[in-house]
């Protein structure tokens, strides 16, 4: 069975084009047609520019209505770039015109001015205003160097939640503004700047001077309440400290299995579906994190989080009594963690398919190798990559407790609900991997077209990552969708289902967030994040559970969405689908779990039967051309089932790719762990006594009576 495939040419479908209504999707900066969008950034940076200049004009001449004139327009570009184009500030920045670039230039130019006006009038009376100027600006810097030394005391080089580390001294975070150097100078600066421009429109410095101490109060008052923070008792503890601290915490604690995960922020999502299979476990469970963002990115859970960025502190858990790691992605931090001698490495994977990703050379550093079903051991037997099958172990899938199974076609007069669930375009930057671009509006154009779907989008979270097109053409079905709900109309719930689905939310939200102000770092999320309540995490299922049934209650039933949110989570909306049309990926081995019948896009430019041979995961499916002529058909299927051929061989795939219904998955899960815990605890007892044959006996040293035999030579050291 072929593992990798060839790029074959074939017909590319026209492009439709660009709607004339404006996406409004999540994504802000993309609210605008690229012309637009340029167009308004032109439009700013030229304002900016052209206030600038007739500003250095004014103050040269000078010409103080001019001066006015542009000093204030110069302000009110700011407060529009700030507002309204966010994405231009990072511009600014990246180009080294900063809002302090851009502060300091403006007040100077109003220095320039006001000196010669000074010329003409009375120049010893500006010279004060400019030395006061310059007083708040070297504040300023003081400022800034300062918070650099609170930052750093405040960077602890542990991170946690669900710890107790009320032992840290740990204090709130200062205020935002004293860290942020640009908000910082135009907040304090302003009262100076609009003095220095009243000054120049009356010619009386005493508006200068009222504007300039203000500015310096508050320069002298920021710079005092971070010098507080700097007092021996006001800091932290310090790395040292919190070091021996987290080793306690180890010591009383005494974890047995974790999570280990590195990655970007996008891809929490694939440590978050591990978190309630490892809650489940018997053992002490803990998750090891490398990314300081991504601590609070990790859903809710009552399992402790530990978060070590340095490869020294990582190595720490040599010394515990860790015996476990499952590792559900790979990443180039993962090799760091591996070298741990002590602790046994499980890969757990995000999902399942038959990509070449989900059998990757990198699985032969872990000790195991866990998956689904027999599916995946014969798909590692035949890529080759180094992994033994003796180290392959089928689980199952324990995650697929949440689908629910079959349970019959849509009632007659009901809207069929079809989830279209297309993966991310990959690395690679082949054909097959997502039918986004190729296939996927034809495919929602085919959907949209029947009254009696009703659509459910739910494109990858890194769809658009990699390849500009994809993201456009996600956006393009977006609009799909939209103008569909537009032209179909029809009644809405009333107003007690919203009404119940914001309680339901307010008290998801009163469990699951942690209620942290806007200006909290680190270390404050550390103090307020300490050990969870007991029975908090079964409070949390419940309310969640509460929270899907009551969204899915406050949607029409004839209203198409678009599903790009943490919540609902994809299993969820899998219970409300009667049919899954997706790639090839772990979707549709997840999928298979509830029974129904699903569909992949074949947009490889393989023929049909080479493609369902490729590709084990397509055999129960219904395949669809990219210009989705088959989809009238499939949908037939679903509302009739003894139109459907496919349900036994679904059946029979399910059992090979998620492995058998008994024992539970759960089960097999906890039994793997048990037996990966026990070799770790064997290969320490056999290390153990490695070293300790080859340290010398403690005690004096006697000498021999007679002549010394030969020492052996000691057995060399290694990893067991």
């Amino acid at each position: 069975m072929p593992l990798s495939l060839p790029r074959l040419s074939r017909r590319r479908l026209p492009r439709p084009p660009r709607p004339s209504v404006r996406p409004r999707g999540p994504r802000p900066r993309l609210r605008l047609p690229g012309r637009r969008r340029a167009a308004v950034k032109l439009l700013v940076l030229g304002v900016l520019a052209a206030a600038f200049a007739a500003q250095a004009l004014g103050a040269l001449l000078p010409h103080v209505p001019l001066l006015l004139a542009a000093s204030a327009a110069s302000l009110a570009a700011e407060g529009a770039l700030y507002r309204w184009q966010r994405g231009m500030v990072s511009l600014f920045a990246k180009s080294h015109a900063d809002v302090t670039v851009r502060h300091v230039l403006r007040d100077l130019l109003l220095v320039v001015g006001l000196l010669r006006l000074g010329e003409q009038h009375r120049e010893g009376a500006y010279a004060p205003l400019v030395a006061g100027l310059l007083v708040f600006y070297a504040l300023h810097w003081a400022i800034q160097a300062v918070s650099v030394l609170v930052r750093r005391t405040r960077t602890l080089p542990v991170v946690t939640r669900n710890i107790d580390a009320s032992a840290l001294r740990l204090t709130p975070a200062p205020p935002a503004l004293l860290r942020r150097p640009g908000h910082r100078l135009a907040a304090f600066g302003l009262p100076a700047t609009a003095g220095l421009l009243a000054t120049a429109a009356t010619d009386a410095p005493v508006y200068g001077a009222a504007g300039l101490a203000l500015s310096l109060a508050l320069a002298l008052t920021g710079l005092c309440t971070l010098l507080l923070r700097l007092l021996p008792g006001r800091r932290p503890a310090g790395e040292q400290e919190v070091l021996e601290w987290f080793d306690a915490w180890l010591a009383r604690y005494r974890p047995t299995v974790g999570l280990y995960f590195s990655g970007g922020a996008s891809s929490a999502y694939q440590a978050n579906m591990w978190l309630e299979p490892l809650a489940g476990l018997d053992g002490r469970p803990v998750i090891v994190l490398r990314e300081r963002h991504m601590v609070q990115r990790i859903a809710a859970t009552d399992i402790p989080v530990v978060c070590l960025p340095k490869v020294s502190t990582l190595m720490r858990l040599e010394h515990s009594t860790l015996r476990v790691l499952l590792h559900p992605s790979n990443s180039g931090k993962t090799s760091q963690v591996l070298r741990i001698p002590t602790i046994k490495h499980a890969f757990v994977n995000h999902g399942e398919s038959d990509k070449l990703s989900s059998c990757n050379p990198y699985a032969k550093a872990y000790d195991e190798v866990w998956v689904a079903g027999p599916a995946a051991r014969e798909r590692y037997a035949l890529a080759e990559v180094g992994v033994e099958d003796k180290d392959v172990v089928e689980i199952g899938r324990p995650q697929l407790d949440a689908v629910q199974p079959y349970a019959g076609p849509p009632a007659p007069g009901a809207f069929t609900t079809v989830l279209y669930a297309p993966t991310w375009e990959g690395w690679d930057g082949n054909p097959g991997n997502t039918s986004v671009m190729e296939a996927g509006e034809n495919l929602v154009r085919a959907l949209l077209a029947d009254p009696g779907v009703r659509l459910l989008y739910k494109p990858h979270p890194l769809t658009g990552s990699v390849d500009p097109r994809a993201r456009a053409a996600d956006l393009r079905i977006r609009e799909l969708v939209r103008t569909a709900n537009r032209e179909r109309g029809g009644p809405r719930p009333d107003a007690c289902a919203a009404g119940v689905l914001a309680r339901r939310a307010a008290e998801l939200d009163r469990l699951t967030a942690a209620g942290f102000r806007s200006a909290a770092d680190q270390a404050e999320r550390m103090l307020r994040q300490p050990a969870p309540r007991p029975g908090r995490a079964d409070a949390v299922r419940r309310a969640t559970a509460a929270w899907e049934e009551a969204h899915w209650a406050s949607l029409p039933e004839w209203e198409h969405q678009v599903v790009a949110d943490v919540r609902p989570p994809l299993y969820s909306c899998f219970n409300r689908a009667d049919l899954l049309i997706s790639d090839v990926s772990s979707v549709i081995s997840d999928f298979l779990a509830s029974g129904k019948p699903y569909a992949v896009a074949n947009t490889s430019g393989l023929a049909e039967d080479v493609f369902r041979k490729s590709y084990p995961t397509v055999a129960a499916a219904t395949v669809l051309a990219p210009d989705a002529s088959g989809v009238p058909a499939l949908l037939a299927s679903v509302r009739h089932p003894e139109l459907d051929e496919l349900a036994g061989e679904r059946a029979a795939l399910a059992l090979r790719l998620l492995g058998p219904a008994e024992p539970p998955s759960r089960e097999r899960f906890a039994g793997a762990v048990r037996e990966l815990s026990a070799a770790a605890v064997r290969h320490r007892a056999r290390r153990a006594e490695r070293l300790a044959a080859d340290l010398p006996v403690p005690g004096p040293r006697q000498e021999p009576a007679g002549p010394s035999a030969p020492r052996p030579a000691p057995e060399p050291r290694g990893r067991v």
